[in-house]
């Protein structure tokens, strides 16, 4: 079976053609193995081994998921679970890694489907499997009619498994998916699990929630087809009754790849078993497939560690830069980048632009962006989206002699799109009424006069590609931070018949996904970064198409730590963009500028200021903060990342990083308000090396004692003491490993 034939190799090319999600390839691990004695398959990477097997009545069962094993002796085989009532029946307390909705099951499907003659029914059962390199496809089908899925299975060195699903319509009618989910995640059996997500709104994403897993189905989801949402992050990690901690305990943990409306259930059942599924949304879902067409599920990764919630955190950081983000390896630094919207909205004009520019080059800018303005006739958010042509009485020379100074400062040069909606009062629509979601003859919703353009629609799918690679290429344009600021309503596809015209839902992100993959693929050196209405787009399926994400629309630095707690939990400190913006921002809070560019320091540094008002200090400033980031930019964006104190517990937040050669680490503090005069408590480091030398660099005074060199024992178990003084102070140490 190990070896790889053309049938296998034929397999393996239609499974990459369909695959939906992730865009650049995961690094190979150690093979998949099958016990044929015993009908398992067993998965090892890192620190992790995943395994399933094939039961008595040929069901593909779950049979364990935790740390490394070491001998396949201590592996039995996989047998049905009896039920203890004898009303239940044991096909639901198995444990089934990919169950479909028939027979006598009543937990949470990862597929149902409806066959053109009303049957509903759909028992799979195994069938056969190949493994070629780090991949394993289990073969499943259809007790009675030519309906199978193949399930692929991918185990990374780093522990990170990844599970996605091929739905395969082998006969003669019409087979309608309502249900397609990657797989599920089953956890050892028993109660006082606990769930952690990551929730929110606009302004206030990615803010952690933690509860008990009570028996039922507890639901995380996104139904605004557009984005992957600022209410709810396709993110989970689960701990155990004994409670995990940043770095103590067990924790299982996933993330989604898709970047429209999905789901993840989690599930307790009567019998204590915990399951974890995700997939296509089954909301207004509906896809149908013809004899011979196929369905693949978006990618769903999950892993497992004893080391508590932040070594969970870090292996999926790691993940992500190795096997998730585009060129992996070879990646430059993400450059200090300066936006100009808060600094004139749509009053934009060369002159206006060239002399942020100068200002943004003073200080050491490596990237400058104009925001939405530059276009069509944008002098508001009423007017001209979907005209993607510089506007003439703005740029009478185009874009060319703006770009050309930028380039002459020493920076490189990126624009602001929206190129997925579409106001009214457009060229663009005017031309194209039908091109935008809706019904007809019903009201339509308009959120900021703008709407939705049928991205589903193969001719709207190549006038967005057309645009765009025009735009680019007509002046090199080396950047687009590509925004979305409207989700999906009143989800027509009149040009559709009726039955299909619910597969909108996935062709519009599938063919999103294409427009990127294309443009970047003719222009290699272009840079993209994932907007929604702030962080409204942040999953693994972008990711790996984009070089960074943007956060939140709130970059108020104090706000902004909880946010950046949060997206941590799931997302590399790489792509996370954070701007040093004007106070008051988002509400009446005033924070100093040294604070607000160390919460930005924290991530991917950007300023989205108006230098046009800032004094000759808040230069000075800002300078010196940029040459210190500059400093520690790859410890920031490429280490570890070790969350001592948290925003949401503690009246101080401390967060440190160590470089992945340990040669450097860098420590953040930030302290909310003084009560009583009482200094801020000892922050005790992390990651370091016990028995080297590290010489401390603090950026100010603010150290209570100041040993020009310690140990690393020394300041994990002393640790550093901060003289805060008053509400919003905050600190930075750097530590440099001697050799």
């Amino acid at each position: 079976m190990s070896a790889m034939n053309a049938a296998m190799r034929a397999l393996f090319a239609f499974l990459l053609l369909l695959a939906p999600t992730v865009a650049s390839a995961a690094t190979d691990g150690t093979p998949p193995r099958y016990l044929a004695d015993r009908r398992l398959w067993v998965l090892d990477g890192g620190p992790v081994t995943y395994v399933v097997g094939v039961n008595e009545r040929d069901e593909l069962q779950h049979v364990y998921w935790g740390g490394r094993l070491w001998r396949d002796a201590d592996l039995r085989a996989a047998h049905s679970m009896p039920a203890d009532d004898s009303t239940e029946p044991s096909t639901t307390t198995t444990p089934e890694e990919f169950p479909g909705w028939g027979g006598a099951r009543y937990f949470e499907p990862c597929m149902k489907v409806t066959r053109e003659d009303g049957v509903r029914d759909l028992v799979l059962k195994y069938s056969s499997y190949e493994i070629a390199g780090s991949d394993l496809v289990i073969h499943m089908k259809d007790v009675a009619a030519d309906i199978d899925v193949l399930l692929s299975y991918r185990m990374d060195p780093s522990g990170i498994l990844r599970k996605q699903a091929t739905i395969r319509n082998r006969t003669k009618q019409v087979v309608t998916v309502e249900s397609a989910q990657a797989g599920a995640w089953l956890l050892p059996p028993g109660d006082g699990y606990c769930l952690s997500y990551l929730a929110g709104r606009w302004g206030g994403e990615t803010l952690l929630v933690r509860e008990e897993i009570h028996p039922g189905v507890k639901l995380l989801e996104s139904r605004r087809g557009v984005a992957t949402s600022n209410t709810m992050n396709p993110w989970f990690a689960i701990d155990g009754r004994e409670r995990a901690t940043e770095e103590h305990g067990r924790v299982w943990f996933g993330a989604l790849a898709w970047s429209g409306s999905w789901r993840i259930s989690v599930e307790q059942t009567p019998e204590q078993q915990v399951r974890v599924t995700g997939g296509f949304n089954t909301f207004d879902f509906s896809y149908p497939l013809k004899p011979g067409e196929a369905l693949t599920t978006p990618a769903f990764f999950a892993g497992y560690t004893d080391g508590g919630f932040g070594e969970a955190s870090r292996i999926l950081h790691r993940f992500e830069r190795t096997a998730i983000l585009p060129r992996p390896g070879t990646a430059r630094p993400r450059p200090v980048l300066y936006n100009s919207w808060e600094a004139t909205g749509f009053d934009v004009n060369e002159a206006g632009q060239v002399a942020l520019a100068e200002k943004a080059a003073r200080l050491g800018v490596e990237r400058f962006v104009i925001d939405d303005g530059w276009f069509g006739a944008r002098d508001s958010s009423r007017a001209g989206l979907g005209d993607w042509t510089p506007n003439p009485k703005k740029f009478p020379n185009g874009l060319g002699p703006l770009i050309a100074r930028v380039r002459q400062l020493g920076m490189d040069f990126g624009l602001w799109v929206e190129p997925e909606m579409v106001n009214p009062d457009s060229d663009l629509y005017r031309a194209h009424p039908d091109w935008v979601i809706g019904f007809p003859g019903r009201p339509r919703s308009e959120s900021r006069s703008q709407l939705v353009l049928n991205l589903a629609r193969d001719d709207v799918k190549e006038h967005v590609f057309s645009v765009l690679d025009v735009l680019v290429a007509k002046d090199d344009i080396r950047f687009l931070k590509w925004d979305a600021n409207r989700h999906f309503s009143e989800p027509g596809w009149p040009e559709r018949p009726v039955a299909e015209q619910r597969m909108l839902w996935v062709k519009y992100t599938t063919n999103y996904y294409e427009i990127i993959d294309r443009l970047r693929a003719k222009h290699p050196s272009l840079e993209i970064e994932s907007c929604s209405s702030g962080g409204g787009r942040v999953d693994l399926g972008i990711l790996s198409r984009t070089d960074q994400a943007w956060t939140s629309d709130n970059t108020d630095g104090f706000d902004r730590l909880s946010i950046q707690d949060g997206f941590s939990r799931a997302y590399t400190p790489r792509v996370m963009m954070a701007w040093v913006t004007d106070v008051p921002n988002m509400n009446e809070r005033s924070t100093p500028l040294q604070y607000r560019f160390l919460a930005a320091m924290m991530g991917s540094l950007g300023i989205g200021a108006n230098l046009n008002r800032w004094s000759e200090q808040d230069f000075a400033m800002a300078s010196r903060m940029i040459a210190y980031y500059k400093s520690i930019r790859a410890t920031v964006q490429e280490g570890d990342l070790y969350r001592l104190f948290s925003p949401r517990e503690d009246g101080l937040t401390a967060n440190q990083y160590v470089a992945a050669d340990g040669k450097q680490s860098v420590v953040f503090v930030f302290q909310q308000a003084q009560q009583f005069n009482r200094p801020a408590p000892t922050v005790y480091l992390s990651g370091l090396d016990e028995n080297a030398l590290y010489r401390i660099q603090p950026i100010d005074d603010k150290l209570l004692e100041r040993p020009p060199v310690a140990s690393g024992g020394w300041l994990a178990q002393h640790g550093l003491r901060f003289r805060l003084r008053g509400d919003f102070d905050s600190s930075s140490v750097l530590l440099e490993k001697l050799p």
